[in-house]
C-alpha cells in the first residue's frame, strides 16, 4: 500500500487547509470523549460491573486503544471524520502506528498537566498551523480534509 507523499499546505497561500480546525479539534474532542463513555459502558457487563470501581482507568485504557487505532488506520479519530480534519506527518503522509502512538501519548500527558493542556490550547489559537505542543514537538499538524469525489 502506498500513499502519496506531499508537503504541508502553506497556512499563507492555502489557508483554508486550516480555516477552523482549533474549533473542529474541540468538537472532535468532544464526540470522541461521548464514544469512548459509551464504549466503557458497553464494557462494563462484561466485567460483571466490578468496572464501575475502576471506571476512569477503563476510559483512559479503551481512549487510548480507541485514539491509537483510528489515527493509524485513517489519520483521524471518527470526531476528526465527523468534522472532516484529518492528522498529517510534517512530510504531509497520513499517520502510521508509531506516529499515532506518540501523538495519542503526547495528547494524554497534556491532559494529565493542567499548564501544558493551556500552553497546547494557545500554540493551537495562535500559530498559523493551528498546531498543538504534541504537534510541535512531532511535526504533525491537523488539517482540514481535501473534497473527495
Amino acid at each position: 500500500m502506498s500513499h502519496r507523499s506531499f508537503a504541508l499546505p502553506d497556512p499563507e497561500v492555502q489557508s483554508e487547509f486550516y480555516a477552523d480546525v482549533p474549533f473542529k479539534r474541540l468538537v472532535a474532542w468532544g464526540v470522541d470523549s461521548i464514544l469512548i463513555v459509551l464504549l466503557c459502558v458497553l464494557v462494563l457487563p462484561l466485567t460483571a460491573f466490578t468496572g464501575i470501581f475502576f471506571f476512569g482507568f477503563l476510559l483512559l485504557v479503551f481512549g487510548f486503544a480507541y485514539r491509537v487505532v483510528t489515527l493509524a488506520t485513517g489519520s483521524a479519530t471518527w470526531g476528526m471524520r465527523l468534522v472532516s480534519i484529518e492528522m498529517r506527518r510534517s512530510d504531509g503522509s497520513p499517520f502510521d502506528l508509531g506516529t499515532a502512538f506518540l501523538h495519542t501519548l503526547g495528547f494524554h500527558i497534556s491532559f494529565a498537566f493542567f499548564v501544558v493542556q493551556i500552553v497546547s490550547i494557545v500554540l493551537m489559537l495562535t500559530t498559523n498551523r493551528a498546531q498543538g505542543l504534541t504537534d510541535h514537538f512531532l511535526g504533525t499538524v491537523a488539517i482540514n480534509r481535501a473534497a473527495r469525489y
